[in-house]
């Protein structure tokens, strides 16, 4: 079965005035949909052709297969970042709130530590806050990489790709991840990720 683009979980233009309905169009509808079809032109005839998206992206790394790993990570990863944003800005609760309380000092310490990881990372990747060891930890992975595979348990990211927010931002990555923590990020969607990896760990 090949890998399929899914739809955005909102309306183009729900997310302005912070992210532009044409960036979307072009985000989603152009580079994400290009990397689905190459990952599925590089998968078809192979063993891999049937498998679903983390099972390609594992096997991709242990084989040393960079090309398919950047394609089918770069799928893997703009699949999560589309529910990472939400045109319903809310705050962390719970158990979230708790931890980042916690592991960061509270919400502004954890915007600070994510906005300086984001800003920093040196060209193209994205930045993560995933759980790891039972306590949540800010990270970024460069290209495609994902998450995947590598025993964390990924809550929420932003694709500091240039083409994320070049046409709204131009380069002002900055600028683009400071609408993203106060404006888009979507702590419910965290959340749920949050109990998975509680739910993971109890198993």
């Amino acid at each position: 079965m090949a890998i399929q683009l899914p739809p955005l979980p909102y309306e183009p233009h729900e997310l302005e005035p912070h992210v532009s309905a044409d960036t979307l169009g072009f985000h989603h509808g152009k580079h994400h949909k290009a990397y689905v079809d190459k990952t599925n032109q590089l998968i078809a005839g192979t063993d891999l052709e049937n498998a679903d998206l983390e099972t390609i992206i594992v096997r991709a790394r242990q084989k040393g297969d960079q090309t398919l790993l950047n394609q089918s990570g770069q799928v893997w990863n703009h699949d999560f970042f589309w529910r990472c944003m939400t045109p319903e800005k809310a705050q962390p609760e719970g158990r979230l709130a708790e931890m980042i309380q916690r592991d960061f000092g509270g919400l502004d310490g954890f915007k600070d530590a994510f906005k300086k990881e984001g800003v920093g990372h040196f060209a193209s990747g994205w930045a993560w806050l995933v759980v790891k060891d039972g306590k949540l930890v800010v990270t970024s992975y460069h290209d495609g990489d994902a998450p995947v595979g590598k025993d964390v348990q990924p809550l929420l990211t932003c694709d500091v790709w240039e083409h994320a927010y070049y046409l709204d931002y131009q380069n002002d990555r900055a600028g683009f991840l400071d609408a993203f923590l106060n404006h888009l990020a979507n702590w419910k969607f965290a959340a749920r990720m949050l109990e998975k990896a509680q739910a993971t760990q109890a198993a």
